[in-house]
Order: structure tokens, then C-alpha cells, then sequence
């Protein structure tokens, strides 16, 4: 078998080296058609080892490009970054906030971005503290050159500001009313030219969305900033549709018939798509028999099809305050595939058998079809447990024990699952609501009780289960997977609630960690707490490495449980599909592309969780004027050195009280051993988990920032974030300023004179 590992990265490193796409480098390295899944392989390995880079377009670069770094940019607000290499090299030196990355002054980054792939080289210069600096060299990939922001005009020219803190100066869009665009609407740009500390950024408009504040632009801006698919494909809906003209309830073939077996669902009270139902019964051995039947949505979507790769390349459904973007059409999502009371329904089961201790012992796949007997809202399932419901005479004996049941031995199987080292946190999750018109009109915080317990007990058992049964059959698989924390960061957590007063014993014991979160519950420090231990842990992500799940305290876990919202628990779904046609002979998912899948499907769950967050901020932030909030209640829940990081206690929004609010009559410094800021004439201190009642001093919506200041405190003190409006160009190197630092479009620069020449010669 050829040596393709040594040949791709001898072809790669070579001078002169042109990115090209797989295909192409199969026959520049001497492959062929029966030899590339050997070469495919070696792809897989490289990459796994960091040697070489796939960009998103499939082109493969080398890390390592005649002593170049590859990695990725993070700005800061002061217009510098820092470089996060790909493959750390062993020269870098260390420190404790940013270990192994380089430093990026603003003149050494160009016009490289957060997020942006570039190649940077170290250069022989040091900041205060030992941090080896970088300079970007070469862009490698952009993060994205589509971005949303508000139009406005200055001096007969089109700018718009960029929603967020992606850039400090506006971009410049060219003549005014392109597209009938006004003063203040929303818009989608495409950049040309990006900014860099010399020069604006250059954009074309490509779509307006509408008028600042009208209802409905928030949602379009944050869609469209994110890249995020709203609407369907013709082609998409049109399999949809026939998928669902093909399904016959009747025709269950070889599936397993539970159509008479008590059933029941447990979502939330709006829920549209029921993905998982529960049953629950004793065997002669007094063992419990949980059955968790999921929605058998591979039925529908074939590997390959129109639907299947439509599905792959949203990765999710992303849920939006007040809106649900469905990975299905609703055809299949809240239809075909959703487990409606009284319906039959085509699933998934796995039935798991637990000695009465809560021992799994025994688990079984089977294809099935259920009718669902009843469903219940959260809400409605602890009265009936616990005896208190009204309205008793709309729940039948079976189904009143059956909950029963699930809740006893759910709850056995929490304990089970703590006293192994399982954490958990009490953060709390915000739900906003909303009027008829759909407008903000609060927000409240989510309930978890013993009910939402129930599921989730039971789908954490159903993943591991699965994940169990398929590692134990050595079939390589699309695995969740949770790395353990870094130590730094652990000892900083022990260092952080050792200042508020309690003791963690050992910083990476996961039980004393969990004793902890139980000791600060219902404390003022709570949610500090738990935030903290959460910014101490790594993300979570979809690989087929066997990294283990830190957090569940297991060594192999999976997605199963909701393949109607998330396309890694379809790729079970099929594996599953291959262990009951083959039992025998399954092999799992074949290596070739499997990491690159997780990568890629962990990417857009992240961009989702961003989409919600970016959203429920801006509705909040809105929210806040709308009802001319001026004063809030919070917690302190960061001290930096310049400033605190405040948390609304009734509102959940957090802001910015800079330093320079603190007090006209004292000089306030940060204690990083006590995670405070203190004043050194009068001796104020204020702490992480204190309670704080501020005034708002400032929202911008656009850059999504929110600046508190105290009661009383000098209002003539220096802005925290400066100016809103186009940052100013100050460097005398800078061929043209920002709009507001001009007279007349005289001041313009030759550059982009030169520049609109160009286009005018294009059009």
C-alpha cells in the first residue's frame, strides 16, 4: 500500500505549493481510483494530527508552511489579537491567560479578523511579561465576508455600521440609496476590501432587511449575520412532500408493533415536534424494562437523498426566542416523524433492563411502531405523581402508574449517576415572552423539576446505552464527547471559591467539585459559581476519537434521542439500521470523513447556541429601551481590570460598570486573588457574587453593549466604550478617515477614488 501520509505532506510542504482539492492531490501524489480509500484514510489521519488543514471549500493546506504558524485570530477591544495555533509549536511561549498563543498587534494583523484562518510567522519581539508576538502573513480562510450592521450616509457616501464588535470603523458601501436603502435601516453586506488599521473597509449591499426596530428586522439581522437557512429549497420540500404521500401506518412490515403498549410523552407545554416517548414495565425477575422510543426519522430521510443532505448542512434546528428554524421541513419535523398522542409513528426503541439497584444490564434495538397514549406537558406530571392532580379523572390507571414508575426509578438512577462522579449545574436558562404582536414583554426563568429529571435521566441512559452497545461491537461511531479540563483552569476555579470562602479539596475531583455547586445552591454566589466552573470547562463536541464525556463522568456517550432537531443522532439512527439487517457484520461508520463530520456538525451547533444568545440580548437590550429602563438590580459576576461584569437579577442581561464609574473621589484597582476591585483610599471593595443596584447608562444596540454606572457617580467620567459612532482613523499612514472626521468628499483618498474608477469600468 502506498505511503500516502509521507507523499501528501511531501507534496504539500514543496515550494510553490497551490491548494487544491482532494481529487486533484489523489492523482498529484500517484493514487488512483483503487487506492482512494487508502488515500482518503491518510487525509483523515493528517488532519487528525494536525499536519494539514481542510478549509470549509475543501482545499488542503500544510500547518506548517516554510516556518509559518497556522491558526485562527481573536481581536480584542483594543484593536490587537491573538493567534490560536493549530498546532501549538514548542518556541511559543506560555503564559497563564493565554497559553501557547501569539500575540497580534493591530499593525502586525492587517486586515485579519476574529475567526479568519491565517499563517503567521513569529517576530523578534516581546511584550511586558515574556508573550511572543506574531504577524499575520497570509489570510488562509475567512470566517465569513457576509455581515450585517446599519446603513447610514455622511458627506454623500453610504456607510454601515457592523452589528457587534467585529470592527471598530464603518464600512464604506459606496453611493447612497443602493437597493432604496434609507438612514437606518438594516442591511446584509458583502465585503471587499476588510479594514485594517489603515484603511476602510470596502462592501457592496446585498440585501436590505428593513427599518431599525421594525418588528421582525432583529430576527432577519441575527439569521442573516450567522448565515443560518430559513427557508427551504423547492427541491427539498417537494421529497418532503413525497416522503409523506409514500407513508402507510398500516404497512409496519418487520417493525416491532407497541401500537397497544402504554405510552407517553413529556415535553414542554409549546412543544411542536415530540421526538422521544417513554415506556416502562417489570420483568419476572423484578428487573425494570425502560423502553425509549425515538422518532424514526432515517425512515423518512435517506442517507444520500435531497432531505438527508439539506439536513447535514444546517446540522440542527436553531432555536430562536419566539421562533423555531426546523434541520426538517415541518412536513416531517412536526408531521410525519413527530410522536402525536394517538397516532402511529414509526421509531427507534431501546430497550434497557435494570436491576432494581438501577444496574443497566441488557440493551436492545429494535424498529418499531408505537401510539403515543398520552402526552403531558412538564407541568402536569409531578401533580399526578405525587397524588395532587385536579383534574385525575382525565389519566387512567395505567398511565398514573406508569408515571410513577418512571419517576422512581429516574430518581434512582440520578443518585447512581452523581455518586459516579456525574456534574451537574444549576444555571439558570431565561425564556422570554412575548405579546400577540410578538414584542418582548419580560422574561422568566426555565423550570427544572423533578419532571424535566424524569427525561432526562432516561435519554442520558438511552445515549450511554447505545454508545456502550456500539463501542462493545467495535464499530467506530459519531461520538459526544466531553475533554477534560486543563489543569491551569481548574486551580483557577479552586483559587476563585476559595476567595468567596469555600474549599474545594481537590480541583480535579469532579465530586468535590459537585459538593461545591450543592453548597453554593440558593446563595447569592450561585450563579457566579457555576459560571465560572462552566468557563473552566472544554466544549462539548462531535468526534469519533474516544475522549470520553468529562462531565457525565462515562467513557462513551452519543446523541440518539432527538434525530428530528440534530443530524449527528440520524447517523446513529442508521448504524443502528446496520446492526439489526447485519448483526454480525456491522462496521460502524466508514473512517473517511467521519472527524471532519463532527467538526463540521459541532461548528453549527455552536453558531445555533450563538444565534439564540446574540438574539435574546438584542430583544432584551431592546426591551430595555422600549420601557425606559433606568435602574436594575444585579450581581457582580466578573471583576477585570477594568471593570465589573454586572447580571441583572430581574432582568437577565448582563453590562459593563467600568472603573472609571466607581467613584471620582478613589482609585479602584483589581485584586485577582480575591476576584474583586478595590478602592485604595477608602478601602470599598467589590467582590464577585455581590449584589449591586446600578443605573443604565448607555445601550447600543447595534454593538450589543450595555454600560451601567453607580448611583450617583461622576456622570462627567470618561465613556467606557468612547465614542458609537465610526471609530477615527488617527494614524497619519491612513489613506482615508472615517465619514465623521471629514468636511467635504474632497478629503477622500486617491486609493478609493482609484477604486471607484475600477468599478465604473466593471459596471
Amino acid at each position: 500500500m502506498p505511503d500516502f501520509e509521507k507523499k501528501i505532506l511531501d507534496y504539500v510542504t514543496r515550494p510553490g505549493y497551490t491548494p487544491v482539492r482532494d481529487k486533484a492531490l489523489l492523482k498529484k501524489v500517484g493514487g488512483s481510483k483503487s487506492t482512494s480509500a487508502e488515500f482518503e484514510q491518510a487525509i483523515e489521519a493528517l488532519r487528525s494530527k494536525k499536519n494539514i488543514l481542510v478549509s470549509d471549500s475543501g482545499l488542503i493546506r500544510p500547518v506548517k508552511k516554510e516556518g509559518w504558524i497556522a491558526g485562527t485570530i481573536k481581536k480584542i477591544n483594543s484593536g490587537a489579537g491573538y493567534l490560536i495555533p493549530h498546532h501549538k509549536p514548542d518556541d511559543i511561549a506560555h503564559d497563564q491567560r493565554h497559553a501557547g498563543d501569539l500575540y497580534v498587534s493591530e499593525r502586525d494583523l492587517g486586515d485579519a479578523q476574529t475567526g479568519d484562518e491565517v499563517y503567521a510567522t513569529v517576530i523578534n519581539r516581546q511584550r511586558s511579561g515574556g508573550q511572543i508576538c506574531g504577524r499575520v502573513v497570509e489570510i488562509i480562510e475567512r470566517a465569513s465576508t457576509t455581515f450585517v450592521g446599519t446603513y447610514f450616509e455622511s458627506n454623500g457616501e453610504g456607510y454601515v455600521h457592523v452589528d457587534g464588535k467585529i470592527f471598530n470603523s464603518p464600512i464604506h458601501v459606496g453611493d447612497p440609496g443602493a437597493k432604496g436603502v434609507s438612514a437606518e435601516d438594516k442591511v446584509v453586506i458583502d465585503i471587499l476590501h476588510f479594514p485594517s488599521k489603515d484603511y476602510l473597509g470596502q462592501g457592496v449591499i446585498s440585501k436590505v432587511l428593513g427599518p431599525h426596530g421594525k418588528p421582525g428586522v432583529d430576527l432577519l439581522s441575527i439569521v442573516y449575520e450567522f448565515g443560518i437557512p430559513m427557508e427551504f429549497p423547492e427541491e427539498v420540500l417537494k421529497e418532503a412532500r413525497e416522503q409523506a404521500s409514500l407513508f402507510d401506518e398500516t404497512k409496519l412490515g418487520n417493525r416491532r408493533d407497541l401500537t397497544k403498549e402504554t405510552i407517553v410523552t413529556i415535553d414542554p407545554a409549546d412543544a411542536r415536534d415530540f421526538d422521544d416517548a417513554i415506556s416502562l414495565t417489570q420483568n419476572e425477575k423484578g428487573h425494570w424494562l425502560l423502553g425509549v422510543h425515538i422518532a424514526d426519522v432515517a425512515h423518512f430521510v435517506k442517507e444520500g437523498s435531497i432531505l438527508d443532505r439539506e439536513a447535514k448542512q444546517r446540522g440542527t434546528s436553531v432555536y430562536l426566542p419566539g421562533q423555531v428554524i426546523p434541520m426538517l421541513p415541518e412536513i416531517i419535523s412536526n408531521g410525519l416523524a413527530s410522536l402525536q398522542e394517538g397516532q402511529v409513528r414509526f421509531t427507534k426503541s431501546a430497550f434497557i433492563e435494570f436491576t432494581p439497584e438501577g444496574i443497566p444490564v441488557h440493551t436492545e434495538f429494535a424498529n418499531s411502531a408505537i401510539q403515543v397514549t398520552q402526552r403531558f406537558a412538564y407541568e402536569e406530571v409531578l401533580p399526578i405523581v405525587q397524588g395532587r392532580d385536579e383534574a385525575g379523572e382525565n389519566v387512567s390507571t395505567e398511565v398514573r402508574e406508569l408515571l410513577k414508575n418512571m419517576h422512581y426509578l429516574a430518581m434512582i438512577l440520578r443518585r447512581r449517576r452523581f455518586s459516579a462522579g456525574s456534574l451537574e449545574l444549576h444555571l439558570s436558562e431565561v425564556r422570554l415572552t412575548f405579546d400577540d404582536k410578538h414584542r418582548v414583554t419580560g422574561a422568566v426563568e426555565r423550570e427544572h423539576d423533578e419532571s424535566h429529571q424524569i427525561i432526562e435521566e432516561f435519554m442520558l441512559a438511552a445515549n450511554i446505552s447505545v454508545a456502550e452497545a456500539f463501542n462493545d461491537r467495535k464499530l467506530r461511531f459519531l461520538r459526544r464527547v466531553h475533554p477534560s479540563p486543563e489543569l491551569p483552569r481548574q486551580l483557577a476555579f479552586a483559587e476563585f471559591v476559595t476567595a468567596l470562602g469555600y474549599t474545594l479539596k481537590k480541583a480535579q475531583s469532579r465530586k468535590d467539585l459537585q459538593q461545591i455547586i450543592e453548597q453554593v445552591h440558593g446563595t447569592p454566589v450561585e450563579q457566579a459559581v457555576n459560571y465560572a466552573l462552566l468557563r473552566s470547562l472544554k466544549q462539548a463536541e462531535y468526534t469519533d476519537e474516544e475522549f470520553g464525556h468529562y462531565a457525565l463522568a462515562v467513557d462513551h456517550y452519543c446523541h440518539f434521542t432527538s434525530p428530528i432537531r440534530r443530524y449527528p443522532d440520524l447517523t446513529i439512527h442508521r448504524m443502528i439500521d446496520e446492526i439489526l439487517e447485519r448483526p454480525d457484520k456491522g462496521k460502524g461508520q466508514s473512517p473517511q470523513g467521519l472527524r471532519q463530520l463532527g467538526q463540521e456538525l459541532s461548528l453549527r451547533e455552536r453558531r445555533a447556541e450563538s444565534a439564540e444568545r446574540e438574539l435574546t440580548k438584542v430583544k432584551l437590550l431592546s426591551w430595555m429601551i422600549e420601557n425606559n429602563i433606568k435602574t436594575l438590580k444585579t450581581m457582580i459576576t466578573g471583576a477585570e481590570t477594568f471593570g465589573l461584569f454586572c447580571r441583572g437579577t430581574d432582568v437577565p442581561v448582563e453590562g459593563l460598570l467600568h472603573i472609571s464609574r466607581l467613584g471620582k473621589h478613589d482609585y479602584f484597582h483589581q485584586d485577582p486573588a480575591k476576584f474583586s476591585i478595590v478602592g485604595e483610599r477608602t478601602g470599598q471593595e467589590y467582590r464577585v457574587g455581590d449584589y449591586l443596584t446600578v443605573e443604565v447608562e448607555k445601550i447600543d444596540l447595534d454593538r450589543r453593549e450595555l454600560d451601567f454606572r453607580l448611583p450617583n457617580s461622576n456622570k462627567a467620567g470618561k465613556s467606557s466604550k468612547g465614542n458609537t459612532g465610526p471609530a477615527r482613523q488617527d494614524n497619519k499612514k491612513s489613506t482615508k478617515s472615517s465619514p465623521k472626521s471629514q468636511s467635504n468628499t474632497t478629503k477622500k483618498s486617491r486609493k478609493v477614488k482609484s477604486q471607484r474608477s475600477k468599478k465604473k469600468k466593471r459596471k
